[in-house]
């Protein structure tokens, strides 16, 4: 029978090993989708500002499996602030290589892609206290087709992260 400091060190070591994997996130959440993307579906993020001072990085998370046809990936995004401004973006994104594998992290089927949203290129600095609401949407076209793919195959989860600096 293990003795009550044995578990107690077991315990406090589980706790530190999973909270001390990803120091960085400040926030970090996943919404799961049926094996496609809508084109009407707008997914949307709710985030406090951490501080007005510090730098950050912003991240759209993305898992697809092999279903994922193509080669990029378009995304609208939007950024309200707190005060109602809006910062909209359209993104593009290399999700395969040259011969068609897929790009992010994973062992098996199913890749994990984090793509830069802000904070690459200059500091994103939260300049306001409050919520501010990250909103994203597919905007995949086949060559010579204005209307859109309604149903983006083989996209299982959008999330939104936010990490120090």
């Amino acid at each position: 029978m293990p003795r009550k400091a044995d578990v107690f060190f077991l315990g406090l070591f589980l706790i530190v090993l999973l909270t001390s994997c990803d120091s960085k996130a400040i926030y970090d959440e996943y919404q799961s989708l049926p094996n496609q993307w809508n084109k009407d579906n707008i997914i949307s993020f709710k985030v406090e500002a951490p501080d007005t001072i510090n730098a950050y990085n912003l991240y759209v998370n993305l898992r697809n499996n092999s279903d994922y046809k193509y080669s990029n990936l378009f995304l609208i995004t939007s950024l309200e602030y707190p005060n109602g401004r809006t910062l909209i973006d359209t993104l593009e994104y290399k999700m395969a290589a040259p011969d068609g594998t897929l790009l992010g992290t994973g062992f098996a089927d199913v890749k994990e892609n984090k793509l830069w949203y802000k904070g690459y290129k200059s500091p994103f600095v939260f300049k306001e206290t409050g919520t501010y609401t990250f909103q994203v949407q597919q905007a995949m076209r086949k060559f010579g087709n204005a209307t859109g793919v309604e149903d983006l195959d083989g996209v299982t989860e959008i999330g939104f992260r936010v990490e120090n600096k």
